[in-house]
């Protein structure tokens, strides 16, 4: 039986379609990843199962009585009580039935009425139900599990809400809505903010929701939909495709279906083909991890025709001449206080290296990125060779666009663009999910999703020779991501990224740099799914 039901719903804002004519059930026990290009829709969806948006043709109808939990990668607590004090109160149902339930066992030892102890015994099992249900028996530890999982320290768990930086009110967020356990779950970027050890708890905390609740995820996670989903729904062309399965089983099934129908977009196709091809990569070298490094090392050195989209992204780069080594540094530490985040890390970057810098959210990844830029002063050890070496720091430019310029011109005037033909730029940015529409927009008119791919674009124009950049991915679309690690593979110079994403990870690294905790980095070359599979204990989801 259906929990929600979207019946021929069609939304429009003024005279822009969003949705046309869409049909949706969820029902008990499903987990929906939803997926689309930024601004298809997903979001607004979301609204209209909320009743936040009217829908302008069609109807919603949602169950009497559903509980409803809502998470968007915005959302922020606030406040002067504690994370601790703001989850307690979050479980207040619970533990006002803990206490009548304890009530009723002192009443059932003074009571020798009889009908009054029926009336009592059968409150008493109604309440013993629902504390079945939900858990109830656990809270604390619950709690407990829930801030330990989601990075937040003893210390953390008592400052006030407002003390909180943005990211850290999103986790706090995330936990009060996971611990109120709502019987559906409406799921907007979940993992944005957490790292690969939180992101592995969240995918198991989903999948042990069994069929006590429903879950409906937007999400550019391609492991985390992997791991968790049961069904995705892709928002495209106003309407919503269904695919069962997970979202391996999308990518073989929507390759399947591209041959069947006229291609909508340019390229779109050779995306889920590089898609398909990581996909199978990623079984390989969990079923035989060394036999899956020897080919991988084969295909570097194979000289392959690049594709359309390859030709597209590589040909900016025609100009940029990168030297073979280009940073070496030596004995590099940094602490703040007692905790310690890296001690004595040396290395080297040269042309080609593709460096991942992964661990737990506060480790340390991106003070690294920030000491490599000059944006914080490490504490001992020296740069022994390319302090001077150019660089383009994404998120430096991200936070600097000019919100006055336009999306063409901010692109055509810097680095690389200025030189190369128009056309070709615009090509990029086309590739990019920029419309000619959108190439005179002011940026400041533009969603976080599309600064993002704008900083990206400017990013991979910059000509500088080593690209650093900090969770990349977040904001981006999958489409995007996919164009992104396309032009980071073929890219002839070094990248190093600060990323939780696995699939990412897997598609673009050449070598790991995981920070263990107590100051200690250990330097792995290989990628993610390769690494794990040659250790002997690999990280799993608890």
């Amino acid at each position: 039986m259906s929990h929600i039901r979207l019946k021929a719903v069609t939304k429009r804002y003024d005279d822009a379609v969003v949705l046309r004519n869409v049909f949706f059930t969820l029902s008990a026990g499903e987990r929906v990843g939803l997926i689309g290009k930024n601004g298809a829709g997903k979001t607004t969806l979301l609204k209209l199962i909320l009743a936040l948006e009217e829908p302008s043709e069609g109807t919603v109808e949602v169950d009497a009585g559903l509980r409803i939990g809502y998470f968007s990668q915005f959302s922020e607590l606030n406040g002067l009580k504690s994370v601790q004090e703001v989850l307690v109160e979050s479980c207040a149902d619970i533990l006002a039935v803990e206490t009548e339930l304890n009530d009723i066992a002192t009443a059932l030892e003074e009571t020798a009425d009889a009908e009054a102890l029926d009336a009592l015994l059968h409150r008493q099992m109604l309440l013993l139900d629902v504390m079945d249900r939900r858990d109830g028996w656990n809270v604390q530890n619950r709690i407990d599990t829930v801030l330990s999982k989601l990075g937040f320290e003893a210390s953390d768990r008592a400052r006030p809400i407002d003390q909180l930086s943005g990211g850290w009110r999103n986790r706090a967020a995330l936990a009060k809505i996971l611990l109120e356990a709502p019987d559906v779950l409406l799921m907007d970027e979940p993992t944005n903010f957490l790292d690969i050890e939180g992101v592995a708890w969240l995918e198991q905390w989903f999948k042990n929701l069994g069929a006590r609740g429903s879950l409906i995820i937007v999400s550019h996670d391609r492991s985390f939909l992997d791991a968790v989903v049961t069904r995705i729904i892709e928002v495209e062309n106003y309407g919503l495709q269904e695919y069962p399965g997970d979202f391996s089983a999308y990518i073989r099934e929507k390759t399947r279906r591209y041959k069947t129908l006229e291609r909508q977009f340019e390229h779109e196709e050779e995306l889920l083909i590089f898609e398909s091809e990581a996909i199978a990569d990623r079984r390989e070298a969990l079923k035989n991890p060394r036999e899956a490094l020897k080919r991988r090392l084969a295909n570097v050195k194979k000289k392959v025709e690049p594709k359309p989209v390859d030709r597209i992204v590589t040909s900016i780069y025609d100009r940029l001449r990168v030297s073979e080594n280009l940073i070496a540094i030596e004995r590099l530490s940094k602490a703040y206080g007692s905790r310690v985040l890296f001690r004595d890390l040396s290395f080297e970057v040269h042309r080609g290296d593709r460096i991942a810098v992964v661990g737990p959210n506060g480790c340390g990844k991106s003070t690294l990125l920030k000491v490599l830029v000059g944006l914080e002063q490490a504490d001992s050890g020296q740069f022994v060779h390319g302090r001077n070496t150019p660089y383009c720091y994404y998120n430096e430019i991200f936070d600097t666009l000019d919100l006055k310029d336009t999306v063409t011109h901010a692109a055509n005037v810097f680095g690389l663009g200025y030189l190369a033909p128009r056309k070709q730029v615009n090509r990029l940015l086309a590739l990019l999910r920029f419309s000619e529409m959108d190439l005179n927009q002011q940026i400041g008119t533009l969603s976080g999703g599309q600064r993002a791919r704008l900083a990206l674009a400017k990013c991979l124009l910059s000509g500088e020779p080593l690209l650093i950049l900090d969770e990349p991915t977040n904001y981006l679309d999958m489409t995007s991501t996919q164009v992104m690690e396309r032009a980071l593979v073929n890219f002839p110079g070094a990248v190093i990224v600060a990323s939780h994403d696995r699939f990412f990870i897997d598609k673009i690294a050449t070598q790991l740099m995981v920070f263990e905790g107590n100051g200690r980095v250990r330097q792995v070359h290989s990628n993610w799914t390769l690494w794990q599979a040659s250790l002997k204990n690999p990280v799993v989801p608890e």
